[in-house]
């Protein structure tokens, strides 16, 4: 399990590198020790060990969600921004209804979350 103190190193590394302004790397510092002090951080780490025993999980039914749920919004978006666009070109005469338009914020979602998977593969922490 990575430590608190592991955290916060890495957090004021990302602060000194992401944050060039020495005043606004002091106020997300002052920010980071808030979120340690009120467990928030805590709290986080947690979930990040229950996420990596999910994903451990032999059972398709528990480690498998995740990527079940970006099959899902990826066939809903192709649907919704390229299959239907074209089929209401092609075939007028036929009604095609339309999905909800939030898929963008259930991408962008699962998008960070990706992005974090890709930060533990380059860490050498996730499996193949």
């Amino acid at each position: 399990m990575i430590g608190l103190d592991a955290i916060l190193n890495i957090g004021n590394t990302l602060i000194d590198k992401l944050i060039p302004n020495p005043a606004a790397q002091d106020a997300a510092r002052l920010e980071l020790l808030k979120l340690q002090q009120s467990g928030e951080l805590a709290a986080m780490t947690a979930q990040t060990e229950i996420n990596k025993a999910e994903a451990s999980n032999p059972s398709v039914f528990v480690s498998g969600w995740r990527p079940a749920i970006g099959w899902v919004c990826a066939l809903a978006m192709g649907y919704q921004y390229l299959a239907r666009p074209l089929m209401v070109a092609f075939m007028p005469a036929l009604t095609f209804h339309g999905l909800d338009d939030n898929l963008w914020q259930l991408m962008m979602g699962m998008l960070g979350l990706g992005g974090l998977r890709t930060f533990e593969k380059t860490q050498g922490v996730a499996a193949k």
